[in-house]
């Protein structure tokens, strides 16, 4: 009645135990992992969605693929390849532990002869005196020996970095403390983000799920900067913040200042310069093509305003001095869009200092409303990534120790050294448990050494 169910729990065991297993959760770890690339991760774009279908919309969004890293589906493949990591060093482990801790000290004639490397030195000295020599021998060019004596036979046996074979244990290890890291993070902690204008103060942060959450403290923007080069490119751009706690500023993080590449962290949480922008209004005087009729609009940076004659307008870009872009001119500018009544979408510059241009514009499409620019209220905003990670030190503790694992199994290997006194008979056996070739070459001139040291001994 016991025998399939132990028939089945074997099959389970040799299941999980398996390398197919391993490279196939491996391979499809990384090909899924491109989707992550492909597919915008968090709330996608609005141009990125009206490239697509809003049936492939409701497919990725049931698939997971919006935030595909913290999808149920990808946790299951890191949860199995943990239990298959897990499973195959339990299977492996006893006999390589076993190996290192339970060496085989005496040289036989069957380990002998499944040794590659083997050499026999002559010698008429006495087992006595050659043993203290190859005590000696041993500790200083290689390492301390284990001596046995079995039926008038000395056994000699010596072992370097024996440890070594775990390596692969420690990159399982790695790989596993790595995936707990990522999981505290997915299961404790978030990444939104948050404007704040300059001047204000913000306790809240928007997350990637479209829900706000408290910070716990507060947050002010004294001051945000742009440097630009030349031709009007943004060069760096800084914010410079103070965290308050009930109010008060908290000291060592007044005005706190954050580029790109150079965040600000505080209780946990890091804040990333992200964006900017100006959050100030527009204004610009509408006409008629005789200068009648003029009406003041103030058009704020993230909206758009109507004009009289029912089409609306927003602002593409704006500068202070037009000259570096359009030598000749002078004074402030800006890049607008008009939409038209009839649906028509147009895109042009409009003047502050040069009048006759907004005219001349007016004039070639039809007489319509004339535009002038007549200057901005600029107030800056920054916009900050916000992320909180309570996995990442967990993270880094797996990837030393990956680097370590990595070392010890491409750089280091377990060496041992057999020597065996019988008859006047010096035999001397290696073995490496890789980079054979390397190995060969540090054996013969063990065993060179070795018998030189053997010669000179009988010498009076």
């Amino acid at each position: 009645m016991t025998t399939p169910k132990r028939d089945f729990l074997h099959s389970l065991w040799d299941f999980f135990c398996s390398l197919k297993l391993t490279m196939f959760l491996l391979i499809s770890l990384a090909v899924i992992s491109i989707i992550g690339t492909v597919i915008p991760q968090g709330i996608p774009p609005q141009e990125y969605l009206a490239e697509i279908s809003p049936a492939k919309i409701k497919l990725y969004k049931t698939l997971g693929f919006f935030d595909m890293y913290h999808s149920w589906w990808f946790i299951l493949l890191l949860y199995l390849l943990t239990v298959n990591l897990i499973a195959c060093s339990i299977k492996r482990l006893p006999h390589i532990w076993k190996i290192i801790t339970e060496p085989v000290t005496l040289l036989g004639e069957s380990l002998e002869r499944s040794l590659a490397n083997v050499a026999t030195i002559k010698s008429p000295d006495e087992p006595a005196a050659l043993k203290e020599q190859i005590v000696t021998f041993l500790t200083a060019e290689f390492a301390a020996p284990v001596v046995t004596e079995v039926d008038g036979a000395w056994h000699f046996f010596a072992q370097k970095t024996p440890w070594c074979r775990l390596s692969v244990y420690f990159v399982h290890l790695s790989v596993i403390i790595i995936f707990i890291g990522s999981l505290i993070g997915s299961l404790f902690g978030y990444k939104g983000f948050v404007n704040i204008l300059e001047g204000e103060t913000v306790s809240k942060v928007m997350l990637r799920s479209e829900k706000e959450l408290d910070l716990g403290f507060s947050l002010r923007l004294e001051q945000f900067s742009v440097a630009k080069y030349a031709n009007g490119a943004p060069k760096e751009f800084k914010s410079i913040l103070t965290v308050l706690e009930n109010g008060k500023p908290v000291p060592d993080y007044t005005n706190a200042r954050v580029i790109v590449n150079d965040p600000l962290t505080y209780k946990g949480i890091t804040f990333y310069q992200s964006s900017y922008g100006n959050a100030g209004n527009y204004f610009f005087t509408v006409s008629d093509l005789d200068g009648k009729n003029p009406v003041a609009i103030a058009v704020a940076s993230q909206s758009s305003a109507n004009l009289p004659d029912g089409s609306s307008m927003h602002v593409l870009e704006a500068t202070k001095d037009i000259s570096q872009f359009s030598p000749g001119l002078s004074g402030p500018a800006a890049q607008v869009e008009l939409h038209t009544a009839d649906g028509k979408t147009e895109s042009f510059v409009v003047y502050a200092n040069h009048p006759e241009l907004n005219i001349q514009h007016a004039q070639q499409h039809g007489a319509g409303p004339v535009i002038h620019y007549k200057g901005a209220e600029e107030r800056m905003y920054t916009g900050l990534q916000v992320a909180k990670d309570p996995g990442v030190e967990v993270v880094w503790l797996g990837c030393l120790l990956m680097v370590v694992g990595i070392y010890a199994a491409f750089f280091m290997s377990h060496r041992r050294i057999w020597v065996r006194i019988q008859g006047g008979i010096v035999t001397v056996c290696g073995n490496a448990s890789k980079n054979q070739s390397a190995f060969l070459q540090t054996f013969e001139g063990l065993v060179e050494r070795l018998g030189t040291a053997l010669a000179k001994e009988k010498q009076p």
